[in-house]
């Protein structure tokens, strides 16, 4: 009994060994593992809630390239955008230079001929950046959407040139940026935004001064965008020697309705007189000069910065004379400047918005690097650490080892001599 215990016993003592050195193996091929893959957490059963850290964290890196890929289509796009508005301020800066010249009193009808041809290459041109596509084919100012080229013009009846595409601007947000302008914001003109009118005058002789100034806008919110005559009549000798009575009446030609006439009294006949009409709602213009029975002034809406340069084109190529030319020239160099106004601020709305962009991926580079230490924590493993933990496991692996060769060696027969 006793030694059949005994063999009991020492079966026992070797299977537990073994058991033991089994599990010391697998622990270093573990570590081993660990070692090669840089990693603590290699499968999601080695620490579950680790795992799921760290796949949370890839999750989340992942969505913020794909954030950050489409931001880079969107920034390209805006810098386009940004690029061809800047073609355009160009484009419209030489046409007023060619305007400025247009009004030169030395120029002959031929001259401002010319001069009107160049600016109808320059107006083809501007129409052409308007409509640029960006490198998908999507046109870069066509606001809220719409595949179709934005701007489409000359064309009659008024208005000539139109938006096609649809007004407004696309909301960034926290990771992105818009792909497109709103091209309506930065080419057309909106009577109760902009107030953009152009006075045109009757055949004035060239004995006599007469023309307006630019159309003042004193209340976008009154603008009609209705089209009026300003005519003149009663031009006559005044209560008072040496002065000039005259009298006014405005008709809303788009009504047809006319308002009361305005007379203006006693102004000296011997040197210019400046005639301001603001019976207009929204509006006030200064004739300037000296008036004459039949004047007629004609103020119509200027529907977008193509429009001013058309009639430019068209009044300083028929102008008859240099104050025709002159009256052109100075309307058109105002209403171009409004026009300059209204693509200058798109254009910084433009760099604002690659600005916000250039913000936008600081701050997800920033994520992502958060996000790669909150993974890193979770799951890569200390090297110091690991390359120690693994020595130790080899140096007891050994040792275990040695002391199991050593005790399996050990017989009775071994002390029997």
């Amino acid at each position: 009994m006793s030694n059949a215990l005994t063999r009991i016993g020492t079966a026992n003592m070797y299977d537990n060994t073994l058991r033991n050195l089994g599990e010391r193996q697998s622990s270093l091929v573990g570590l081993q593992e660990n070692l090669t893959a840089g990693k603590r957490v290699v499968r999601a059963s080695d620490d579950p809630v680790a795992a799921a850290q760290a796949e949370r964290s890839l999750t989340r890196i992942t969505r913020i390239q794909t954030e950050q890929r489409a931001l880079e289509v969107q920034r390209n796009a805006m810098a386009q955008a940004e690029s061809s508005l800047g073609d355009a301020i160009t484009l419209v800066q030489d046409i007023r230079q060619l305007v400025v010249n247009a009004g030169n009193g030395a120029n002959t009808p031929a001259d401002r001929r010319t001069i009107a041809n160049q600016i109808l290459s320059l107006r083809e041109q501007l129409l052409s950046v308007a409509n640029r596509k960006d490198t998908n084919g999507l046109p870069l100012f066509n606001g809220l959407g719409s595949a179709l080229a934005p701007f489409l013009g000359p064309q009659t009846p008024a208005p000539d040139y139109t938006f096609e595409g649809l007004p407004g601007q696309t909301a960034s947000n926290d990771v992105s940026i818009p792909l497109t302008l709103d091209g309506d914001a930065a080419f057309m003109f909106r009577p109760q935004r902009d107030g953009v009118y152009h006075a045109a005058m009757s055949t004035i002789p060239n004995t006599r001064q007469f023309g307006t100034d630019a159309v003042i806008t004193t209340d976008p919110a009154l603008v009609t965008g209705d089209n009026y005559t300003i005519t003149f009549s009663a031009v006559g000798p005044g209560a008072t020697t040496g002065t000039t009575t005259a009298t006014y009446t405005i008709t809303n030609t788009t009504t047809g309705i006319p308002q009361p006439p305005v007379t203006v009294p006693d102004f000296p006949s011997d040197k210019p007189v400046t005639i301001t009409v603001t019976g207009i709602p929204g509006l006030s213009v200064d004739f300037k000069g000296m008036p004459a029975n039949g004047d007629t002034a004609t103020l119509e809406p200027s529907a977008s910065i193509f429009s001013v340069v058309d009639t430019a084109i068209r009044e300083v190529s028929n102008a008859a004379d240099s104050q025709g030319a002159a009256q052109a020239v100075g309307q058109a160099l105002a209403n171009i400047d409004r026009g300059l106004e209204r693509l200058q601020t798109v254009r910084g709305n433009a760099g604002e918005l690659l600005n916000r962009a250039d913000r936008i991926t600081g701050n997800q580079e920033a994520r992502s690097i958060q996000l790669e230490a909150d993974r890193s924590r979770a799951e890569d493993l200390d090297m110091i650490k690991g390359i120690s933990d693994f020595q130790n496991q080899q140096v007891g692996y050994e040792a275990a080892l040695k002391s199991y060769s050593m005790v399996q060696k050990l017989s009775l027969f071994n002390f029997i001599s």
